[in-house]
């Protein structure tokens, strides 16, 4: 009775570092929540990380860990909306156990109408196969975890509650919201693009928009096709999987945010 009483109180305070106040930043263009979550589960890379299927992924590396994404089919039908929202967005099973590489610390800031919306998507789908095994760790990772270097998604999501990004002020502040949850997964919340984890590339700083037309950069978000028709690695994918399926409005206010904040940076 105890250790249940326990872990109430531990999802309640997570629950309270949470946004819920917050307006939702992206266009709600069905009145069915879950239309809604099913639309965002592709733009904030539910699907990226775990397949368009989302029955998971292997993304183990070698003589490092053995780490597959969650089988999101299967997994999603053992907790309630509630607990799915905690694990989104803190990182941290119902029962305390913290999860690994689930970029959560994208997701402390997102409002809870939004959070709602996915998780009841992720309710609605239908089991397919089974579930993803836990993960493994292996020395090599086991010392980083050890020294400090390897955090797990829980960890990340409490150092990274407070930081909301650069600042360009009031009325850009939907495109620094969409950013944060979205584009700061590779080019980290201060939009560097600085290696988060040592050995990662140097990913470009997103202050570099400022130079770009609105009209090259929102058929970039379309088509992936970057400024000359060139194809970016990874990026260009991301485009067209995932940014193309936001509204303009969402993609204009990504740009005009990107752009004010190259200015302020000059």
């Amino acid at each position: 009775m105890a250790m249940r009483f326990a872990i109430i109180l531990s999802l309640a305070a997570l629950a309270a570092c949470s946004a819920p106040t917050e307006k939702s930043p992206f266009d709600r263009l069905a009145a069915d929540p879950v239309k809604h979550g099913e639309r965002l589960a592709t733009v904030l890379g539910c699907k990226g990380c775990h397949g368009k299927d989302l029955t998971g992924q292997d993304w183990s590396a070698p003589d490092f860990v053995d780490m597959s994404t969650a089988n999101l089919t299967v997994s999603a039908q053992k907790y309630s909306v509630e607990e799915l929202k905690t694990m989104i967005a803190h990182g941290q099973r119902p029962a305390g156990r913290e999860l690994w590489d689930m970029p959560s610390f994208l997701f402390t800031r997102l409002p809870d109408a939004d959070l709602d919306a996915v998780a009841h998507y992720l309710k609605t789908l239908k089991p397919i196969g089974k579930a993803a095994p836990d993960p493994v760790f292996y020395p090599a990772a086991r010392a980083e975890m050890a020294k400090g270097i390897y955090h797990s998604s829980a960890v990340e999501a409490k150092q990274q509650f407070a930081n909301r990004g650069p600042d360009a002020g009031p009325e850009f502040e939907r495109g620094r919201q969409i950013v944060r949850a979205s584009c700061a997964e590779c080019h980290r919340i201060e939009l560097d693009g600085k290696p988060a984890y040592p050995g990662e590339p140097h990913n470009p700083n997103l202050r570099i928009v400022a130079s770009y037309s609105e009209p090259d950069f929102l058929n970039f978000m379309i088509t992936g096709k970057a400024a000359g028709n060139r194809e970016l690695p990874m990026m260009s994918g991301v485009a067209r999987g995932r940014f193309s399926k936001m509204t303009d409005a969402e993609r204009k206010a990504v740009f005009a945010y990107l752009k004010r904040v190259g200015e302020l940076s000059n």
